[in-house]
């Protein structure tokens, strides 16, 4: 099979920004506080108007214009979400009918705020077999929707957003071999327990898995690449936690690359996180065409997964 690369990224954050001033008053915490703990500035809350598959039309649109190709030439699109306010029907088929593309293969991937990861580890397979020729991947969610205001734990955190990237056939490889999975034992850590709950999380029980597991998955995702860490040019994970973040690039010792830190002004927006903190990280000019860039998400499940990227 010959190779897929991503042609283009793109991130549509929502209007409301909300700093930590205005946050901690409701919580009864300092600004100060919340920053020490998680990292995060500010974040944004997406109003009545922006939608899950909104956000995501909205962010992939972006994507297609900045390779340079119209919705007409798309024929998968994967949607990592689960914040969707329905089961069915998926997003992915809604996304399609507002991108005015109804009848190309589309279908929803659960894997948390590993998602994103999960699904570009999907269409890269689905890309390289030549099943499809254009793919869209894209993360998109409202989290807001779905945590408790005065949860201390969560409310701080979570955040709304969309993030796509456009999948094409190459024949180098632009995506490398994923490495994912699971640790089914620890998946109460982080919960919706039924349809009408909010967002649970065992917070430092999380912080321990990731910092004593997921090392030696990022490792394995450079092993699977052919690269050494510390020629890896960017490090984009999951923005759940900034000291979890810097832990995990010291650790792989990811030296020479530029890391993600879009948490201190985005939150953490499960799926979204890492295809919003590729494209800051883009648009900031920290990485460059042709470099290779880890990706890294993790989350409810507990899930994980990880590949090396070229940067388009």
């Amino acid at each position: 099979m010959a190779g897929s690369r991503i042609a283009a990224v793109a991130g549509v954050r929502p209007q409301r920004v909300v700093g930590n001033d205005e946050l901690g008053r409701g919580l009864g915490v300092t600004a100060e506080w919340i920053e020490r703990r998680v990292g995060v500035r500010e974040r944004r809350f997406a109003g009545a108007e922006e939608t899950v598959t909104g956000m995501a039309a909205g962010a992939a649109a972006k994507a297609l214009s900045a390779a340079g190709l119209a919705p007409v030439d798309v024929d998968l699109l994967v949607l990592a979400t689960c914040s969707m306010p329905s089961p069915m029907p998926s997003g992915a088929a809604s996304v399609a009918a507002l991108l005015g593309v109804p009848h190309v293969a589309a279908f929803d991937v659960n894997a948390a705020c590993a998602g994103f990861c999960y699904a570009l580890g999907v269409a890269d397979g689905l890309v390289r077999a030549r099943t499809s020729r254009v793919a869209l991947v894209i993360g998109a969610e409202r989290m807001t929707d779905w945590v408790d205001r005065d949860d201390v734990d969560t409310a701080t955190v979570f955040a709304d957003g969309a993030g796509a990237a456009v999948v094409v056939a190459d024949e180098r490889v632009g995506i490398h071999p994923v490495e994912w999975g699971g640790d089914g034992d620890k998946a109460g850590l982080v919960a919706i327990p039924d349809r009408y709950g909010s967002v649970t999380m065992q917070g430092q029980a999380v912080y321990r898995w990731v910092t004593s597991e997921l090392t030696a998955v990022a490792a394995a995702a450079c092993a699977r690449a052919g690269i050494a860490p510390a020629d890896l040019k960017g490090f984009v994970t999951h923005q759940a936690n900034l000291r979890m973040i810097e832990r995990l690039a010291t650790g792989l010792g990811a030296t020479n690359a530029a890391v993600a830190r879009d948490v201190v002004e985005t939150g953490n927006t499960s799926a979204a996180s890492v295809p919003l903190a590729l494209s800051r990280l883009i648009d900031l000019g920290q990485v460059r065409p042709g470099d290779p860039i880890l990706l890294m998400g993790f989350g409810a499940g507990l899930s994980y997964a990880a590949q090396v990227i070229t940067c388009p």
